[in-house]
């Protein structure tokens, strides 16, 4: 009882990183398109937006895997 009460917690605060991660890989990409911005910033922002998605599709996968575990 208690590794599923644990498992539901991880589930979501890994939705919520992925949820995180998401946001900020938008806002980047939106920069890196951003004809006004510099190209240091822009392609600052493409470097970011790359991380961001790593990271958004590790919490989705951890997410996953906490959700299978709570249900099981």
């Amino acid at each position: 009882m208690a590794d599923s009460i644990k498992n539901a917690a991880n589930f979501v605060g890994d939705k919520f990183n992925e949820a995180t991660s998401g946001a900020s890989k938008e806002a980047n990409k939106n920069v890196a398109k951003d004809s006004d911005a510099s190209l240091g910033t822009r392609a600052s922002a493409a470097k970011d937006a790359a991380g961001d998605k790593l990271d958004e599709s590790k919490s989705s996968a951890s997410a996953e895997g906490n959700k299978q575990a709570a249900t099981h």
